[in-house]
């Protein structure tokens, strides 16, 4: 079964949902920019409740005995989180997000569907280190990430050595990464990446809703469905022998560009 349909009753599941908004459309040609948002201070303090505004503070301080701590890398308007939230009522979920403007239409979702059990970080998953202990982190999700397609960009995707050795860092000795995307090639990018970082691909699909809906989707997620857009995911598992922080840096990535998705997308549907 796919383990993000249900979740396990660990000590710590940090649920991330990184969506970078620095490129103008993705490969299936949807547009996620994100507009500016007016008045955003004062909606912010109306929403004050909800944001964790010195992380590293709580840093090995997440746990609150049994509970599960969900976290989320780029929230989006939050659709897929507060979901999360009402099925893990007894959950404690925490949004990374390092766009304001994004994080802010989140919390007041959650505000306003009275979502208690969830907090947010405005911050970027490069410091996941500085805002959680070593191995205190059970589960990390990523979902329709950026796919930084140039070479040059390739360490920004947030399936690069350097972010995996992050993951393996904060995450505990089992600890698992859910990665789900639209675009094929960052997808099979991904897949050897963490395969050369040595975790275990315990699943992966290049159509993960081909026999009905599986888990909680997210509003891009459907998007993509209703334009015929496969879904890409897997699963990937931290071992004795993943590389995390303590390895060093990982070496530079050479000739890492990512085919068009887009186009890659109509060949498919041609076939």
């Amino acid at each position: 079964m796919y383990a993000c349909c249900c979740v396990p009753a660990l000590d710590v599941l940090v649920y991330l949902w990184y969506a970078s908004t620095e490129t103008a459309e993705d490969g299936a040609g949807i547009d996620m920019r994100m507009r500016k948002r007016h008045n955003l201070e004062p909606r912010m303090e109306r929403c004050a409740e909800y944001l964790v505004s010195e992380p590293g503070k709580k840093k090995g301080k997440w746990k609150h005995g049994n509970k599960l701590l969900l976290l989320e890398i780029g929230c989006g308007k939050g659709s897929f989180t507060c979901t999360l939230a009402k099925e893990h009522p007894n959950a404690d979920i925490v949004a990374v997000e390092k766009v304001p403007d994004a994080m802010i239409l989140a919390m007041e979702r959650a505000k306003r569907e009275d979502c208690t059990n969830i907090r947010f970080i405005e911050g970027d998953a490069a410091r996941l280190h500085e805002f959680f202990d070593r191995g205190e982190v059970n589960r990390i999700f990523i979902n329709f990430c950026d796919p930084w397609p140039k070479s040059r960009d390739a360490k920004f995707r947030l399936t690069a050595p350097s972010f995996l050795r992050i993951y393996a860092e904060v995450l505990s000795d089992d600890g698992i990464v859910f990665l789900k995307t639209d675009n094929l090639p960052l997808f099979r990018w991904s897949l050897e990446q963490f395969r050369k970082e040595n975790w275990q691909i315990e699943e992966e699909t290049e159509n993960l809703h081909e026999n009905g809906i599986r888990g909680i989707l997210t509003d891009y997620e459907r998007r993509f469905m209703e334009q015929g857009i496969t879904i890409k995911s897997l699963t990937a598992r931290r071992t004795p022998h993943t590389l995390d922080m303590r390895a060093g840096v990982p070496p530079r990535l050479r000739d890492s560009a990512l085919e068009d998705a887009y186009c890659m997308q109509k060949r498919e549907g041609a076939e």
